[in-house]
């Protein structure tokens, strides 16, 4: 089992997975380095090496139930020494274009595609969705990194834009719902909470997901699913995703996997999927968190069924000195007098 090391200058707390070499050398052996010569059948699983265009090549038609479009920004930002330079609007939406052209031949017509961007790509991003599939809502995520600007407002948000391949499409919404705390805990006249739950850890509320998202953390050195990519998703963010377009078995398709947030929350949730990385360093990272993700398959935020608002646990523990306990959205009294 690959283990993550602590390089010099980092702190003793600090949970960044990082390879060393024994690993490369074992992990190797489970990403998939050759492209088959002949086109293929049935889907393949896992983590891919290459340039994800002589891959779709080979790739069976018409076998995916989400794509999760993540390519680079249209920015200068270096990815383990392969840069992406900014370019005009214009001539990343021709790029943009030919990704998408490529891919969606994959797509089954009941797929569901997210495209992700800041605010500067999603000007090309909406031109091109537009043109290939139905674009059906944008959501906004906040993003709490950020650098400050003197001259201008500070860029503190993303986007992911959600798109079908036609009208027929999955979206389970009762199965992304946040739970939220209760401000103003309205009841009945016979004293039964008005949409609202008792709690252990006090009164909450179940709502149904908004196209702004305000509860994902950035992961960071404390988190163990961090890594040094320098655009990492966090696996709460895909969780949503996939949970709302998807349901089990089904097969999902990241060509910029990255650091393999996309392949590890599918495999906790049970999902198919398919991850492209052409840098080996990526890929291998992605090996290692597939491991560590078949003896731990939690999700930071997500317990028990449901999302939880930002610095909100399921588990928080109740004081001790609390005359009763709720028992979690039950209700029942767990607890005595003291």
């Amino acid at each position: 089992m690959a283990t993550a090391t602590r390089s010099k200058g980092r702190a003793p707390r600090n949970r960044t997975l990082i390879l060393d070499d024994r690993s490369r050398v074992r992990l190797r052996k489970k990403i998939i380095t050759e492209i088959p010569s002949v086109k293929l059948t049935t889907p393949l699983k896992g983590v891919a090496l290459g340039d994800f265009r002589k891959w779709t090549q080979v790739l069976p038609l018409a076998h995916v139930d989400l794509l999760f479009l993540d390519p680079p920004y249209n920015l200068n930002k270096s990815f383990n020494g392969n840069r992406f330079s900014q370019r005009a609007v214009s001539d990343y939406a021709v790029w943009l274009d030919e990704i998408v052209r490529t891919l969606k031949p994959l797509l089954k017509p009941t797929a569901t595609i997210y495209i992700c961007g800041d605010w500067f790509t999603s000007v090309s991003i909406h031109e091109v969705a537009a043109k290939y599939f139905i674009v059906r809502n944008r959501i906004t995520w906040e993003r709490e990194k950020g650098r400050g600007a003197e001259m201008n407002w500070k860029n503190s948000s993303e986007d992911i834009w959600f798109c079908t391949m036609t009208d027929e499409y999955k979206f389970n919404v009762d199965v992304v719902k946040i739970r939220r705390k209760v401000l103003a805990p309205y009841t009945h006249s016979n004293g039964v909470p008005k949409d609202w739950e008792h709690t252990r850890s006090g009164r909450f509320r179940d709502t149904y997901p908004s196209n702004l998202w305000t509860d994902i953390t950035i992961p960071f050195w404390s988190m163990p699913e961090n890594t040094d990519h320098p655009t990492q998703k966090s696996e709460k963010l895909l969780a949503k995703l996939m949970l709302a377009s998807t349901n089990t078995g089904d097969f999902v398709l990241d060509p910029f996997l990255g650091s393999g947030t996309t392949v590890v929350v599918a495999k906790k949730l049970g999902r198919k999927a398919l991850g492209i990385e052409v840098d080996e360093e990526y890929c291998l990272l992605s090996a290692q968190r597939l491991e560590l993700a078949e003896i731990d398959n939690t999700i930071q935020g997500f317990s028990d069924g449901v999302f939880w608002e930002r610095n909100t646990l399921a588990e928080q523990k109740v004081n001790p000195r609390d005359s009763k306990e709720m028992d979690l959205f039950t209700g029942n009294c767990v607890g005595q007098n003291s």
